[in-house]
């Protein structure tokens, strides 16, 4: 943190910095965390419990707008 004479702001200007910098680095963490989970999750699902396709499934798909 550093202290501009003459400039009472810049020390709150700093310190909100700093917690905007401690915020990303939070959240950053979080989001490489919550990767790792997915990326577990998916390499232990059992997809042997999965039906396979049968016939023609998925070829035709009905909307209506």
């Amino acid at each position: 943190m550093s202290i501009v004479l003459g400039s009472p702001s810049s020390v709150q200007t700093n310190t909100d910095t700093g917690f905007a910098l401690k915020t990303a680095s939070l959240a950053k963490d979080q989001q490489e965390l919550e990767g790792q989970m997915a990326i577990k999750l998916i390499q232990t699902a059992d997809l042997s419990n999965v039906p396979a396709p049968s016939g023609n499934s998925g070829s035709q798909v009905n909307i209506k707008v």
